[in-house]
């Protein structure tokens, strides 16, 4: 049997620009970056040591018994910074690296979003959507020379070219880490404004999928957009370094996925995009 990544190579490279990527946090958890959440919790550490309290082992816990409310990202990071410019730098710290963090190779473009970066750059991809707020995909891309189109909220997806006029497009669905409007708590993530819904939409329905990192428990909108999917024109990969579980593994059967077992996704990317430009010079 024809191992699934020649087969998704091999159609890559046969139709050129059909398959969007679709990334959650697995793309850059190798490079050390938290998630939305992640950066949630430590907000609400630094919470209780302001206020002299000690949240313990269970922040998210902390706080609701303390508030009465779930933490939430956006009035977490109003409380600690008042203003844009000082919201900015508690989020840097997050998501740029510092030296002794560029040293080890944390926060900053693993061996995956380099591959990728060569898919698009051989107009193997380009559409990724993706549920980070890190600009790792971006930092790849702009080190050879590619700028991309970033739509990261619904007055960017307004002004923005349609999609067949761009080289790359990135749609970061919840936001990007210098917008406060990053989406983290559930119902952040359980509806999208129309015009990032809309545009999914035609993504969903025009394009191939190759879905890596995500495991659909939380971005609630985005797996809603995948079931209003009706056509599939092209096949849907499903790649993970464990079995699907649910809901991953609903939508993989509803869109008649193949799911392709991996060791993580450094090598999966790497070796998509050796393959790609293997079948690619044999066509030249």
């Amino acid at each position: 049997m024809i191992d699934p990544i020649t087969s998704m190579a091999y159609s890559m490279a046969s139709n050129k620009g059909v398959y969007a990527l679709l990334l959650g946090s697995g793309i850059s958890r190798s490079a050390e970056v938290p998630t939305g959440w992640d950066i949630t919790l430590e907000l609400v550490k630094r919470l209780s040591k302001i206020q002299k309290d000690d949240c313990g082992s269970d922040p998210a816990n902390w706080f609701k018994q303390k508030y009465g409310k779930e933490a939430n990202y956006s009035e977490l990071l109003d409380q600690l910074a008042k203003t844009p410019s000082e919201r900015s730098g508690v989020l840097r710290e997050f998501f740029e690296p510092s030296p002794d963090e560029i040293e080890r190779g944390a926060k900053i473009p693993t061996k995956a979003h380099r591959s990728i970066a060569a898919l698009v750059s051989k107009g193997y991809v380009k559409v990724i959507i993706t549920t980070n707020f890190d600009r790792l995909i971006e930092t790849a891309l702009k080190d050879i020379g590619i700028i991309p189109v970033v739509l990261s909220n619904p007055d960017s997806i307004d002004g923005a070219p349609p999609l067949i006029f761009n080289n790359c497009t990135i749609i970061k669905v919840n936001g990007d880490y210098l917008d406060t409007r990053i989406r983290n708590t559930y119902s952040e993530l359980a509806n999208y404004e129309g015009p990032i819904d809309l545009l999914l939409d035609r993504i969903f329905d025009d394009f191939g999928l190759i879905i890596c990192g995500w495991s659909a428990k939380w971005d609630i909108a985005l797996k809603k957009a995948l079931e209003r999917a009706r056509n599939h024109r092209f096949t849907t990969y499903w790649a993970d370094i464990v079995d699907l579980d649910e809901p991953a593994k609903s939508l993989s059967e509803l869109r008649k996925a193949v799911v392709i077992p991996i060791t993580d996704a450094d090598n999966f990317f790497s070796e998509l995009s050796v393959q790609g430009e293997q079948f690619c010079s044999i066509w030249r």
